[in-house]
């Protein structure tokens, strides 16, 4: 290949990768998406303060129920930021459920959520008796936290899915807006489910 056509390549990568790290490109992808996290954060705030009976009959919910929400926002983000660089890198182009790239990562995040949402629930009990209050218990805190975590878990991994891949083929960059993206979306459906969990807690 003559020595001009290496050159002109350079340059054209060059002047999209000027582009794709440039404080313009990364503001203007990323800063409605922030904007959007910011009122979903309210919105998630808004549906905890309607659990006020479910605060009262269950003692230890109010600890666990925002570490819920930081523990599906960090496992969730993370299979986002996961999923955009396997996009990237040519690894995952569509849905196809037979591709280990797609799999692997959505089975690993809800693996993550069962565990850590049972290691949530024991360290509740004990960190509510801690500071002087009553438990509810570690099985009553565990079934609330797995049932919330693992269930906004699925919800998630299906939208993170097809968020990173649509953003991908409207020509964003999915770094820039599937993390805060999920992000919001994960507060508000993890505080919908764990509302629910108590929910069914109460019942049984």
């Amino acid at each position: 290949m003559p020595e001009s056509s290496y050159e002109n390549e350079s340059e054209i990568e060059e002047l999209y990768l000027g582009d794709y790290a440039s404080i313009g490109s990364i503001v203007r992808e990323a800063l409605p998406f922030e904007l959007v996290a910011t009122v979903g954060g309210v919105f998630a705030g808004l549906i905890f303060s309607g659990m006020t009976n479910e605060l009262q009959m269950i003692p230890g919910l109010i600890v666990i129920a925002p570490a819920v929400l930081g523990m599906r926002g960090n496992i969730s983000s993370t299979l986002g930021s996961r999923l955009g660089s396997a996009i990237h890198m040519g690894l995952i182009t569509e849905v196809d459920m037979n591709n280990p790239e797609l799999t692997n990562n959505i089975i690993g995040s809800l693996l993550l959520s069962f565990m850590l949402s049972i290691f949530l629930g024991i360290m509740g009990h004990f960190m509510t008796l801690a500071i002087g209050l009553e438990s509810a218990g570690p099985f009553v805190l565990i079934a609330i936290a797995v049932i919330a975590g693992v269930s906004s878990g699925l919800i998630l991994s299906v939208v993170a899915v097809l968020f990173a891949l649509g953003m991908f083929r409207f020509g964003f960059d999915p770094d820039n807006v599937v993390t805060p993206a999920i992000a919001t979306i994960g507060d508000i459906v993890s505080m919908i489910m764990l509302f629910i969990a108590a929910k069914v807690v109460i019942l049984l």
